[in-house]
């Protein structure tokens, strides 16, 4: 596995040099690294592997949900009654009986910042009727945008065999919210939303610890590991990131935060020393793959491997968390123990997660 990198001289920063060592030393899941602006990649790695999105599922539910409002089928103010189909999804949700109301901008909130299953059903029945319904009209709207290898099935991400995207979908997706739909930016940002008696809070760490990160999404099941599409902003420049198939939560944001540190580090000498791509014009790999990964076996959640905990996961949090010390001493910038969140100009490596393609199980606790 190879990917695509624009690589700095000789000369550069440090931890730049220290990134080039280890990258391509190990196989890890789909990464793709683009600036918001024109969508020029600046780092992409099995952006075409065919991957379960997990709740990455509700940024087109959202999108779909912004159209809506947009055209005027539904306002802020209209109220979803949670039925008996969205009572019974699993976690995470916000937990409605059934007959129970939530006005669209309230459930725009749990949907982006809880991830709450329950609450996408009640979107999806919202716009479409039914979840099989709105399904058919997340695949329509996925075209319509170009996204070119995505199927959907549900409006929450929840485990199903059919469920498909690539990291290049996400990016083109993610896009397509920036774009289309800026009056919404101040929702990816959000930390936290209070419904009733409780306050929810979101599961992107990177909006806790990344200078500038404002969004977007966290997606997580067992058969796909820990996925995030990751926006942050300096200095005017808008970077956007993709990282799927991480081994946990942890994982996944030191990724994303060495990616994003990447484009913001990297962007300038792109067109100097390579031919620039956007993530529509990059190009396919020969050897990408059509049926999704299955990382479950890599994952340290105790739900996906009940009682144990694979070596080979804990080796790849280990060697994360040296590495982002190494690039720290580097660097010279900050100390070890505060550099998650934004060292490495391309994030740790995990160990190869397996190719075999399977029909996902559904976990104990379900995505978010």
């Amino acid at each position: 596995m190879h990917g695509f990198l624009l690589r700095r001289p000789i000369c550069a920063l440090a931890l730049s040099a220290l990134m080039l060592t280890h990258a391509g030393t190990a196989d890890a899941g789909p990464a793709l690294v683009f600036d918001a602006a024109n969508g020029r990649v600046l780092y992409a790695e099995d952006h075409d592997n065919v991957w379960h999105p997990a709740s990455l599922t509700k940024i087109m539910t959202a999108y779909m949900t912004f159209e809506a409002i947009k055209a005027g089928k539904l306002t802020l103010q209209t109220k979803l009654v949670a039925s008996e189909v969205s009572v019974v999804q699993p976690p995470s949700k916000v937990g409605l009986p059934v007959g129970a109301t939530m006005t669209v901008e309230l459930a725009l909130q749990a949907l982006i910042i809880k991830s709450a299953n329950d609450v996408a059903v009640m979107l999806a029945e919202g716009i479409g009727g039914s979840v099989e319904e709105f399904g058919k009209q997340m695949n329509a709207t996925s075209k319509r945008i170009g996204m070119t290898h995505s199927n959907f099935v549900n409006p929450h991400g929840l485990p199903d065999p059919a469920q498909v995207t690539t990291a290049r979908d996400l990016g083109i997706l993610s896009m397509a919210v920036l774009r289309d739909f800026p009056e919404y930016a101040a929702l990816w940002q959000k930390h936290d939303v209070r419904i009733g008696r409780r306050v929810l809070r979101t599961h992107n760490g990177l909006l806790r610890t990344y200078d500038g990160a404002d969004g977007l999404k966290t997606g997580f099941i067992c058969d796909s590991g820990y996925n995030v599409v990751a926006t942050a902003s300096r200095e005017g420049k808008r970077v956007v990131a993709v990282v799927l198939g991480e081994p946990s939560g942890a994982a996944r944001t030191i990724r994303a935060a060495g990616l994003l540190e990447h484009g913001f580090q990297n962007g300038a000498w792109s067109d100097l020393l390579q031919p620039p791509h956007t993530v529509r014009t990059l190009p396919i790999p020969a050897d990408a793959k059509s049926a999704p990964t299955v990382v479950r076996s890599e994952l340290l959640n105790r739900d996906c491997n009940p009682g144990r905990r694979r070596p080979a996961a804990v080796a790849a949090v280990a060697k994360a968390k040296q590495q982002r010390a190494e690039l720290a001493k580097k660097a010279g910038a900050v100390p070890a123990d505060a550099a998650a969140a934004s060292t490495a100009a391309v994030p740790a490596q995990k160990p190869a997660a397996s190719t075999k393609a399977a029909a996902p199980q559904a976990p104990a606790k379900a995505a978010n």
